[in-house]
């Protein structure tokens, strides 16, 4: 999904990330077949959309705090997801952002060894960051908190809440209502975008009473964006068949009102949260102009 190709700002945090899980696969020991499995994986490509908001959140906070280690684990959780999701038992796919899928070029069993290993490296990021924090004069005695209510919500919505049960649904979507759908948005896309969201807050220095603006913020960026993906395949979905599409349930009419909606909505929270900035701007910028004439 092209959503941000263009913008330019994203290069910036980009380069952060990809030279932290560059240093992150290199301290993954000594070259084995599961190792190069997850450099693979992760070398692969993609925007690093969900790691940058996480430090897109610290900026915007400005109390000095490190969240790298913190927005690594998101990318970890996020590329293990789509090491299972394209596994022969789940939807079989042989490409992943114009390579071969994982499990063909390794094989399945290793490919899903590889996704374990990136799920407890996520874990293993939220510890390091914690143990980070508490070496601030200023945020230290926060980091203990901190760190197991980021604990709480990758917990939260990797399982049988979250992202889990989000593919379940995906794979065997008991109807094509409404409820359903958002249900499946939810669950898959939006639970990571919640946990981008909580942890640039909480590493950042923001407050823990604010979590629940701070869910919710993250809710209608993540709305918006499966919609967004949703207007751009509904052609493509419902020549295949697959029910698991809000613009071709409700129509792209209605979907491009939706999508203005949770929008507003996110540029509200944004600005409730003292988050408003230009990089921020340029986000809702470039996803508002995508929303013009339905995508």
């Amino acid at each position: 999904m092209g959503l941000f190709k263009e913008l330019t700002l994203l290069k910036r945090y980009q380069s952060r990330v990809e030279s932290a899980i560059e240093h992150a696969v290199q301290n993954m020991g000594p070259k084995t077949q599961l190792r190069d499995a997850c450099e693979y994986a992760l070398l692969s490509g993609g925007k690093r959309l969900r790691p940058v908001l996480v430090l897109m959140i610290v900026d915007a906070l400005d109390q000095g705090l490190d969240a790298i280690a913190a927005a690594l684990s998101v990318e970890f959780f996020h590329t293990s997801s789509l090491i299972a999701d394209d596994l022969p038992c789940m939807d079989n796919d042989d490409e992943r952002r114009g390579r071969s899928s994982l499990h063909k070029v390794f094989d399945e069993g290793i490919a899903l060894l590889a996704s374990y290993t990136l799920i407890a490296s996520g874990y293993e990021g939220i510890y390091k960051n914690g143990k980070l924090m508490k070496q601030n004069a200023q945020y230290g005695h926060l980091a203990d908190a901190a760190t197991l209510a980021c604990l709480e919500i990758a917990t939260r919505c990797a399982g049988i809440f979250g992202a889990t049960n989000g593919q379940f649904l995906d794979l065997f979507p008991p109807d094509n209502k409404l409820e359903t759908i958002e249900r499946i948005i939810f669950q898959k896309t939006v639970t990571l975008f919640q946990i981008s969201f909580v942890f640039g807050w909480l590493f950042g220095g923001g407050n823990v009473s604010d979590l629940p603006l701070v869910e919710k913020t993250a809710y209608h960026l993540g709305m918006a964006f499966q919609i967004a993906d949703d207007l751009q395949d509904a052609e493509q979905d419902f020549a295949r068949n697959c029910p698991v599409n809000i613009a071709a349930v409700i129509g792209q009419v209605q979907a491009v009102n939706r999508f203005n909606l949770e929008m507003s909505l996110f540029e509200q929270g944004l600005r409730n949260l003292g988050l408003w900035n230009n990089d921020f701007e340029q986000i809702v910028m470039t996803l508002k102009n995508k929303g013009k004439g339905g995508i």
